[in-house]
């Protein structure tokens, strides 16, 4: 009688055993593949972000070329102020919207475009209205334009790594 219910308790003993251990293992996949989703959601809603700055970034700097080159050949009308106005509207968006998904090797390259991409709008600004500051000048500020290009490669370049391109 003895050796009959150790038997019967063994075999429940040994089922339980083993249905515990399969919840165990189910819940450990569920949690690897939820773990899975978060890091590919994740690599997608950075690499969203990093599309819209990416293109937002160039075309400011763009904006800014062409207002410089509308200045120079027939001067500054409300459209060009707007056009202008949207381009910088929208970097300032992505750029908001990084701070808040980019890690901080990312974030310190956009950190540098968006502060130069100010400063040149700031310089634009000052000479569209014909109050420039004593070391600003048509040619100065092209300059300071063109040298965003390196710096959009390097933010670039930054984005593309973190997502393993």
């Amino acid at each position: 009688m003895v050796i009959a219910v150790a038997g019967v308790a063994g075999t429940l003993g040994g089922s339980i055993l083993a249905q515990r251990g399969a919840e165990r293992a189910k819940r450990r996949e569920i949690e690897l593949v939820r773990e899975h989703e978060e890091i590919h959601e994740g690599r997608e809603l950075r690499r969203t972000c990093y599309v819209e700055l990416n293109r937002d970034a160039r075309q400011f700097t763009t904006a800014l070329n062409r207002h410089l080159h509308v200045m120079r050949e027939r001067g500054i009308e409300d459209g060009d102020r707007d056009a202008l106005d949207e381009a910088k509207d929208a970097q300032r968006d992505r750029y908001s919207e990084a701070q808040m998904i980019a890690p901080d090797e990312v974030l310190k390259e956009a950190t540098v475009v968006n502060h130069a991409l100010s400063k040149v709008y700031g310089q634009v600004k000052r000479l569209e209205r014909g109050e420039p500051e004593p070391d600003e000048s048509e040619e100065t500020v092209a300059r300071a334009q063109q040298e965003l290009w390196p710096l959009l490669r390097a933010m670039r370049a930054a984005m593309r790594s973190d997502l393993g391109v």
